[in-house]
């Protein structure tokens, strides 16, 4: 079951492998995720000291967090992978010049879990390319379903 979605990151990068990584949260932020107040659209993934962490997800604490917690909405979390899929990631990302983006969020089993996406940069020109395809594709659909009738 999908929370959020960045819908971003397949209009800015080409998205060749994604990887299902569980997330080290705090209990106010599962408590705020299961409301709905995260946004991933300008988040992105990071690789320092073989670990991959997660910047910029925006959790929106609820107003009934506890007293005692002072919560930080923008914090850098921990993505937790295998060992063998950290250096597959940190390979590709050193070496063959790839991106680590987050797809989206999404429960497996009733725990949340980030989809991230081994990307390349698209460039202004493959962009446009993209959006003449999907225009294509939206009115050829249109004429299908006018023919149809």
């Amino acid at each position: 079951m999908s929370i959020t979605n960045n819908k971003k990151a397949f209009h800015d990068y080409f998205v060749e492998e994604q990887y299902e990584a569980g997330i080290a949260l705090e209990g106010w932020e599962v408590k705020a995720i299961r409301a709905g107040r995260v946004q991933i659209k300008e988040a992105y993934v990071v690789v320092k000291d073989g670990e991959i962490w997660l910047l910029g997800m925006h959790i929106t604490p609820l107003s009934e967090a506890s007293t005692h917690v002072h919560p930080d909405p923008t914090r850098t979390r921990k993505l937790l992978l295998h060992e063998r899929e950290i250096a597959k990631l940190i390979g590709k990302v050193e070496r063959a010049g790839y991106t680590l983006v987050p797809v989206d969020l999404h429960y497996t089993r009733g725990r949340v879990k980030a989809q991230i996406g081994l990307a390349k940069g698209k460039k202004l020109h493959d962009k446009r390319a993209s959006e003449q395809e999907r225009d294509w594709k939206r009115e050829k659909e249109r004429v299908m379903k006018d023919r149809q009738r």
